[in-house]
């Protein structure tokens, strides 16, 4: 009987495995008519509980980003503007170091299309996009719009109605993990063991919705404050502190009247300075400029404008706006009263631009790589710094003999700046480098590019280098020598990152390790690993570790040194992969087994290159097009593992066969169960 039961719950266990296949988000779609040859394509996504659904913003280097794919356009229709979208979440992702855009429980995207072939009669398109829980899954759904007759639509006027339209949906899977529930419920063995429960960046619950996204932007405006009180220090601002409040204070009828004149005017520069940050946002889109700074040509952009703010501060030239700006507005401060001080305060940010400006640009892009309303905080942080001074000041006149002098300081303040701007600059040439994947700007060289930089400017402190609007330096004074030596130190510190050093204190700012000319450091020190041959095929992956990405090759070497395979169904923006990869292959004794009892080949579910045309195929499992690497890895890990999520683990024989007989494949779990799992299946093969 006990047999019986058995075979009827592995039967059924067997007969269920494709629900495996998870697809948490479900669509539908209409077609509108809004003139003559315009029609408007509306998808609309029900995602199921704690899913998240990635923005076609959110930037490069993190989660992949929604595309909207149109199959047949050419000849037929064509796009008006990009396709829009309802309501986002962002959040920071510290595993990519990205502000990451997504969807919850509803998504809708539209699209404007212009039908310029009379004859056609349906839109062909696909939504490739990704959706994460605890795991990942890469979509591809396919929709047929069809064009509806026009006497159907219009009835003699132009009132739209929408056409239901017949949704031919085909999912390609192409991502990891989560697996087996149905299995789970009829064989509790499968499932055992505590879920490794690292918090997913890439999932913000309910629960603390109103804490990520509100840290940013306290960061952003802490940030841009400091923007403010650097701008303070330079020669353009600070000489001005004591003239505009010697002219409220003498110029006013009494202290209090002098007092709100003062308050006045810094509300004015906040004002000014916000109102810049709002232009900026609505004439570029807040969505847009965070798809924006992550751009290859504006990354290149950004990096051009900070080296020229660079250069500007460091005395080449000076950025300055027309003089008849400064004229027209100065004359019109002479009004007086509310009016009057507005204008002071805009003739102040006119005047001041030449110090000002290298700041409130590197600021804008900053906040731009957040989107949303973070130029507007970015701006109020700034201005907030700039204006208080005035304030407090003219509250407290006698603080201004606790001043320092103007004096030559003030050029060492923006020479100092500079050198900031141009170090920030290459962070930004390394975006694009890593998006176009040129290995220009790899990893040693820009630390290598910071360390010149850096000790340049503990040179120039210590007055052993001088720039051409430099006062004579006879002796540098203390607070000089303890800045020296703090960038002194920093400079140090950045020195062993050219050996593999992983430099915490910088990490957001240089490429990842593996993006360099040796993964582990000049000399490949202390890594035994890398400093032996490599098998053909085969690259150093985390750790150290020897991975295939190449499945026939590493098959081959499995079998000349008659090891185990270890399948790593992985993807390049899957958060929860690199997590299992820096939290539990980094464990001693799973990475001992990693390295010495397995042959790792890591298979790349999103991996977009395009397959030869002799390689390409349709999937008899799902059939779908199996055009790229991705595809083809995807269609494997469906149609052998009955699953679409990732990561996933499979250890196997020679032949392919699953080593782990009762529990065949494993995923984002923790590090004692991972290791229990890889040594049965290690000792099932010796």
């Amino acid at each position: 009987m006990k047999k019986i039961i058995f075979l009827l719950l592995a039967f059924l266990a067997f007969a269920n495995v494709d629900a495996q296949i998870l697809d948490p988000a479900k669509w539908t779609t209409k077609i509108e008519r809004k003139s003559e040859n315009t029609y408007l394509l509306t998808f609309d996504g029900t995602i199921e509980k704690d899913w998240h659904l990635y923005s076609q913003f959110t930037p490069d280097g993190g989660p992949l980003a929604l595309e909207v794919v149109f199959k047949n356009s050419k000849g037929n229709f064509s796009l008006i503007g990009k396709a829009t979208e309802s309501k986002t979440r962002t959040a920071y992702n510290d595993i990519f170091e990205v502000n990451e855009t997504f969807f919850e429980k509803k998504a809708q995207i539209q699209q404007l299309v212009k039908v310029t072939n009379a004859a056609l009669t349906k839109i062909e398109v696909a939504l490739n996009y990704q959706v994460c829980k605890e795991v990942c899954i890469n979509q591809e759904k396919k929709f047929t719009f069809n064009i509806p007759a026009a006497p159907a639509l219009n009835d003699g006027n132009d009132d739209v109605k929408a056409v239901a339209n017949t949704i031919e949906e085909q999912s390609i899977a192409t991502t990891t993990d989560n697996a087996i529930a149905a299995v789970d419920s009829l064989q509790p063995s499968l499932g055992g063991g505590d879920v490794y429960t690292v918090s997913d960046a890439n999932v913000v619950t309910e629960g603390n919705n109103t804490n990520n996204a509100p840290r940013s932007m306290w960061s952003i405006f802490f940030l841009a404050f400091l923007g403010g009180l650097a701008a303070l220090m330079t020669p353009c601002v600070f000489p001005m502190i004591p003239m505009t409040v010697s002219f409220f204070t003498k110029q006013s009828k009494n202290k209090a009247k002098g007092i709100s004149n003062a308050i006045i005017y810094g509300v004015a520069i906040i004002v000014i300075y916000v109102m810049l940050g709002f232009v900026v946002t609505w004439v570029f889109g807040a969505d847009a400029l965070n798809a924006l700074s992550t751009n290859v040509w504006f990354n290149l952009i950004f990096f051009i404008l900070l080296v020229v703010f660079a250069a500007s501060f460091l005395g080449a030239f000076e950025i300055m706006l027309p003089n008849s700006w400064a004229n027209k507005v100065d004359s019109q401060a002479d009004r007086g009263g509310i009016i009057g001080i507005l204008f002071m305060a805009l003739a102040l940010a006119i005047v001041s631009f030449s110090c000002t400006g290298p700041i409130v640009g590197t600021l804008l892009v900053e906040a731009a790589s957040n989107g949303g309303i973070a130029p507007i905080v970015g701006m109020l942080g700034f201005s907030s710094a700039l204006a208080l001074p005035f304030m407090l000041f003219a509250m407290f006149p006698g603080w201004l003999n606790s001043l320092p002098k103007s004096g030559g300081w003030l050029n060492t303040v923006k020479v100092f700046l500079g050198l900031l701007e141009l170090a920030l600059a290459f962070k930004f040439l390394s975006n694009a480098d890593l998006v176009l994947q040129l290995h220009l700007l790899e990893r040693e060289v820009f630390i290598a590019i910071w360390i010149a930089i850096f000790g340049t400017l503990a040179l120039y402190l210590f007055g052993k280098i001088t720039l051409p609007h430099d006062s004579p330096l006879p002796h540098i004074s203390v607070g000089r020598l303890m800045m020296g030596l703090i960038v002194l130190t920093f400079t140090v510190y950045l020195i062993p990152g050219l050996w593999g050093a992983p430099l915490k204190v910088i990490s957001a700012f240089p490429p990842p390790m593996e993006y360099s000319e040796s993964p582990f450091g000049i000399g490949n020190s202390g890594n035994v690993a890398v400093n032996a041959v490599l098998p053909e095929g085969a690259k150093s992956g985390p750790h150290g570790i020897v991975v295939f990405d190449d499945y026939d090759k590493g098959l081959a070497y499995a079998k000349e040194v008659n090891k185990p395979i270890m399948l790593d169904f992985t993807g390049f923006a899957c958060v929860n992969c690199r997590k299992m990869e820096i939290n539990v292959w980094s464990v001693p004794s799973v990475l001992q087994l990693l390295k010495n009892d397995v042959v790792l080949i890591s298979l790349y579910v999103d991996d977009k290159r395009e397959l030869p045309k002799s390689e390409q195929f349709v999937s008899e499992k799902t059939g779908a097009e199996i055009e790229t690497i991705g595809d083809k890895w995807t269609d494997f890990m469906i149609s052998t593992y009955k699953t679409n999520t990732q990561p996933l683990y499979v250890l196997t024989d020679l032949e392919g066969n699953s080593l782990n007989t009762s529990q065949p494949t494993i995923s984002y779990v923790n590090a004692s169960e991972y290791e229990a799992w890889l040594k049965e299946g290690i000792s099932k093969f010796k």
